[in-house]
């Protein structure tokens, strides 16, 4: 049995969401506690969360990440994957073997948008220095990109103008994630009406979402520990706010893997929330040891991914793969657009 081998697992195609639930909270939402499983709904988690625990949610914003571009009169696609703190940008290049450090590219679209290949790496990844900065680049990218949805949503045409929507958390204010915090697109105004009303506190991080996020582990990823690097900022009024709830006795409940492993990024070993402004490699697996939240919210990961991975070193993997094998029997939705679990930490 190889390490993978235990984070594996048959899921039938026609179980993977193509649309999101509508209303956004009326999606399935599965609770996974030591007692056992209860089939809820999202809008249930006004009756899962008590008076002074700490809803933490990752309040980044997707951008459009995929793009037509040229060198010379070769054609290549570009994808997006990480803001670099001088400001270039990590990219994965396809058809672009022949692409070299000094190179020139320029990207197709309404708004004249060149860039500079700084690096190549190994893998077939470079980094780009645009011609653009600021809200420059920002607005030239909008325009000429598009969404870059993960490759299990069935869109032959290309995104749509309803994914532009729904592929966005109602937090989002931070541009620089390729992809969704896929956790938060469940969330509504009027969910988060019900959760303040009943005592529940909220606080933003932000973790800009890379494209590895959804993509399966390779043999060995287990012990290396490491995953490709994401840049996250936790900034000093969050982390009081959080440490503040859990000083009073509140559960801290992390939306979603991104906000977990940025909060696990910042805990030190007493359990305290520090200041963040970086980047984080953080794997989450069997034997690592939670500090900063109680309670996890997520989606349903793809097997042998480090997101299935997570939530079993969070939950446990023998009530985890009982979790999944129930949802699959039950018709729950997967994925990005698809239904959430509530998770308890295992003790």
């Amino acid at each position: 049995m190889t390490d993978l081998a235990a984070f594996d697992f048959d899921l039938p195609p026609d179980r993977i969401a193509s649309e999101p639930a509508r209303p956004r909270d009326a999606a399935r939402l599965l609770h996974v506690a030591a007692g056992g499983l209860a089939d809820r709904a999202v809008r249930d988690l006004a009756l899962l969360l008590h008076q002074g625990d700490l809803l933490v949610v990752n309040d980044t914003r997707v951008i459009p990440a995929q793009f037509a571009a040229r060198r010379g009169q070769a054609r290549v696609g570009l994808t997006l994957d990480r803001p670099l703190a001088d400001g270039g940008w990590e990219a994965l290049a396809r058809n672009a073997r022949r692409l070299r450090a000094g190179d020139r590219v320029e990207i197709d679209g309404p708004v004249p948008l060149g860039a500079t290949v700084r690096a190549r790496h190994a893998d077939g990844s470079v980094v780009l220095d645009f011609d653009r900065a600021g809200e420059a680049l920002d607005a030239a990218l909008r325009a000429a990109g598009r969404l870059a949805l993960p490759p299990y949503i069935p869109r032959p045409e290309g995104p749509t103008a309803q994914d532009a929507s729904d592929y966005q958390t109602m937090f989002a204010e931070h541009e620089g994630a390729v992809a969704a915090p896929t956790a938060g697109l469940h969330m509504t105004p009027e969910l988060m009406a019900a959760l303040a009303a009943r005592g529940v506190g909220l606080a933003r991080l932000t973790l800009h979402v890379g494209a590895g996020t959804f993509l399966p582990l390779r043999e060995g990823s287990l012990a290396a520990r490491r995953l490709h690097p994401e840049r996250g900022v936790i900034t000093a009024e969050a982390a009081a706010a959080i440490n503040a709830a859990r000083a009073a006795g509140g559960r801290i409940v992390a939306l979603g893997t991104t906000t977990l492993r940025l909060l696990e990024s910042a805990v030190d070993a007493a359990g305290r929330i520090l200041p963040f402004a970086g980047e984080t490699d953080i794997m989450l697996a069997p034997g690592h040891v939670f500090r900063s939240a109680d309670v996890l919210m997520t989606n349903f990961h793809l097997p042998r991914s480090s997101l299935f991975v997570l939530v079993c070193a969070f939950a446990g993997t023998a009530r985890m793969r009982a979790a999944y094998a129930h949802a699959i029997a039950s018709g729950y939705r997967f994925y990005s657009y698809g239904d959430a679990t509530f998770l308890e930490r295992a003790p």
